[in-house]
């Protein structure tokens, strides 16, 4: 399999992207074998030996250079991604505000969805934006962490979570929680007059060739935002290069490269891993490089590092927890200093 031409400074024109997109929906897709006893042969070894870990696919200049699974499904079943769904939602956002559904990540909730405001809500709520949602700084009270089972146990997950008191002023800081995450995919729902996983398929799936099965809907029928999706991991290899190539796949704009320059703008930080965080990736930095990072309970990690010409999909144990003193920790430190070295060896 020939090598792509993959110009990897920032200033990359959008017509190289799109034209360089197109060459790698043909050819990044197969696994390339790799050379025993090379980086990448050693990267297979530290992501066997985490025994959490169940597969791994890490195209590099837009080739599929390691896909195993080690346990755990195949590579082309879909598995639960967790949290990473946050990722693909933020995703759908953008490509609602591209196409108009939605006039800008500015709107308000009582512009875009007035109807899903509970009757006596603070009222704050009607003033959240799409930006307080997509970067989970709303202000209101979490429901991810303990409040968790009580949230998805009550009988309107949307309201429950706008009802909640304000712990913080809304856009002072991140509070991580999927109830924001909820919000904001029932508000694109009502605004674009289509269920989250008929914009899900529409605008990222059929696009990029990427099997989007359905998933939990509340009691009303909206679809969980931020938790449960579930992609193949030779799947979601296209939208992570899809991201490290500004948007762009097989001569289409699936987002516009203005969103994707704003989607990895540092807006928070996270409390507890200390990243800074985008509109849906976390955003950190390694071996002289920065790099866009998608995270899901258990282990389910995207990361693409657009300057090293790289991307990487990593699944694991959906059943056990992955802290950053933990397993995604160690996902980090193979990311930060076995595959992020082996693409600059090459």
């Amino acid at each position: 399999m020939s090598q792509q031409t993959r110009p990897r400074s920032p200033c990359i024109s959008r017509r190289a992207l799109v034209a360089g997109s197109a060459a790698l929906a043909a050819t990044a897709l197969a696994p390339h074998a790799r050379t025993a006893g090379s980086g990448w042969d050693a990267v297979a070894d530290r992501a066997n030996g985490l025994e959490q870990l169940h597969g791994i696919v890490i195209a590099h200049e837009g080739e599929t250079i390691l896909a195993e699974a080690f346990r755990g499904p195949a590579l082309d079943r879909p598995v639960n991604v967790k949290s990473v769904s946050k990722t693909i939602v933020a995703s759908v956002t953008g490509a609602a505000i591209d196409r108009g559904a939605v006039p800008a990540i500015t709107a308000t909730l009582g512009e875009v969805a007035p109807d899903l405001i509970p009757e006596g809500a603070d009222p704050r709520v009607a003033a959240l934006t799409l930006e307080h949602l997509v970067t989970m700084q709303a202000g209101l009270e979490r429901t991810s962490g303990a409040n968790y089972g009580a949230w998805v146990s009550s009988r309107n997950w949307v309201a429950n979570a706008l009802a909640r008191p304000f712990v913080a002023e809304p856009g002072q800081g991140m509070l991580y929680s999927t109830g924001s995450y909820h919000i904001l995919g029932a508000a694109l729902s009502r605004a674009a007059g289509d269920s989250l996983l008929g914009l899900t398929r529409n605008w990222l799936g059929r696009p990029l060739g990427m099997d989007v099965p359905g998933w939990t809907r509340d009691p009303q029928g909206f679809y969980l935002g931020g938790n449960e999706m579930a992609f193949a991991p030779l799947d979601l290899i296209r939208f992570a290069e899809m991201t490290r190539m500004g948007g762009a796949w097989n001569g289409e704009d699936v987002l516009s490269a203005d969103w994707m320059r704003a989607a990895r703008t540092p807006r928070t930080r996270s409390q507890f891993s200390g990243l800074s965080y985008g509109y849906g990736w976390f955003l950190g930095r390694a071996d002289g490089v920065d790099y866009m990072l998608a995270r899901g309970y258990g282990g389910q990690v995207i990361c693409v590092a657009p300057d090293r010409a790289i991307s990487v999909v990593i699944t694991s144990d959906p059943t056990r927890p992955a802290r950053s003193d933990g397993h995604f920790g160690d996902l980090r430190r193979l990311i930060d200093t076995g595959i992020l070295p082996a693409a600059r060896a090459v």
